[in-house]
């Protein structure tokens, strides 16, 4: 029994883990949001971006509560890249929180990856059939966009 609890444990550990770089993702998103230009051509993505970060905290909440744990409430060491990007933002414009914002991307897509397996068969499952793919997304639009602006910046 001492096994099936540590590795319950450590299931919890992990998704919390994921679920405070999520809870990042969506600070730095809105954050990215704020300080963009209205009429920014970028807008539309990074928010179809944050939404895909909110359902994944959502996500990641429902399943830690079933699975017995407590869900974290904040983002702990992932508010210094929200950090970053706020100041990215504001002092650099579009392309630059985009830049910003794709490494953030970068790095959610590598922690699932790694991460994986760690996990329980229960928890794997919810990874790579629900998260891993939304993250996949969020990855590949902000790459895009990025390779859009960078392309727009040099003209």
């Amino acid at each position: 029994m001492a096994y099936a609890d540590t590795k319950s444990n450590e299931n919890l550990d992990q998704l919390n883990s994921f679920l405070r770089g999520e809870i990042s993702a969506v600070e730095t998103y809105r954050i990215a949001l704020e300080k963009l230009a209205i009429d920014s051509p970028a807008r539309a993505r990074l928010d179809a971006c944050r939404q895909s970060h909110a359902e994944r905290v959502s996500t990641l909440r429902a399943k830690i509560l079933a699975l017995g744990g407590t869900p974290a409430d904040g983002s702990g060491a992932w508010g210094t890249m929200t950090k970053a990007i706020e100041k990215g933002a504001s002092m650099f414009g579009d392309v630059s929180a985009v830049d910003a914002l794709e490494a953030g991307e970068d790095h959610g897509l590598a922690d699932y990856r790694q991460d994986l397996p760690k996990l329980g068969s229960e928890a794997r499952d919810l990874v790579t059939t629900q998260l891993l793919p939304k993250q996949e997304q969020t990855h590949r639009t902000m790459s895009e966009l990025k390779r859009e602006l960078h392309g727009e910046s040099r003209r």
